[in-house]
């Protein structure tokens, strides 16, 4: 199996802070990672009724982009389980060769669910295919009340987004440049290359040279007084 960074500590209080639902869709955060990358991702499912509670969850993934492996974080009062499938082209991954992929993931209540006015998220830890623009993940949601909710359909490019649409998940080609750190790298001329600098840093290093100028002058003045002294009581 691909190597999964497993990083679910970190990334729960991105998304508890970030996952409030003011929308009334299953939703996948974040909405878009780059390709080929290890990625924990939340599928975040509200309660709508106001009569009943969800006690299911299954998220379907994809089969045109298959994934190897999918590691779910335990929740509290649910389990999880993993289906896999057998795929017709065999998934290269950092461990090898994969035959099978993620077919589905199924969460289910031990307890009483997702309650009314509430939302939870279902994470799981996944390696991203490199080969695609985009991941779908249809999602079917249960209510106590036997009443299931299928959030499959798909929204039409620069169209009106559908009732119950499917989350989906952008791939893009690379890290956003806000998360990366910038770096110097030296000139093939053989200069010196130059480092980033806080105009703060400047302004400091300029005070503490005037300072330093200052004070030089005012102790060659001094040093000048003290030698003409000296003649005086020397004639």
């Amino acid at each position: 199996m691909r190597r999964i960074a497993i990083v679910f500590a970190a990334a729960g209080v991105a998304f508890v802070a970030a996952a409030a639902p003011a929308w009334a869709h299953v939703k996948v955060e974040p909405e878009s990672a780059a390709k080929g990358s290890d990625a924990v991702l939340a599928f975040v499912v509200p309660n709508e009724k106001t009569n009943a509670t969800t006690n299911k969850v299954v998220v379907q993934f994809p089969t045109d982009h298959p994934i190897a492996e999918a590691q779910t974080a335990p929740i509290p009062g649910w389990t999880a389980e993993v289906t896999t499938a057998p795929v017709k082209t065999p998934i290269k991954t950092d461990a090898g060769t994969v035959n099978d992929a993620v077919r589905n993931v199924t969460w289910t209540a031990a307890g009483p669910g997702i309650g009314v006015d509430q939302f939870q998220e279902f994470r799981v830890s996944v390696g991203l295919p490199a080969d695609a623009d985009s991941l779908t993940f249809p999602t079917t949601q249960t209510y106590t009340d036997g009443e299931t909710v299928n959030w499959v359909q798909v929204t039409p490019p620069g169209g009106p987004e559908p009732d119950s649409p499917a989350p989906v998940l952008t791939l893009t080609n690379g890290a956003s440049t806000a998360d990366t750190t910038p770096t110097t790298t030296a000139p093939t001329d053989g200069t010196a290359a130059a480092s980033n600098v806080k105009k703060s840093d400047v302004d400091s290093a300029k005070t503490i040279a005037i300072i330093g100028i200052v004070v030089g002058a005012i102790g060659l003045v001094a040093g000048i007084g003290g030698l003409t002294m000296a003649r005086r009581r020397s004639s």
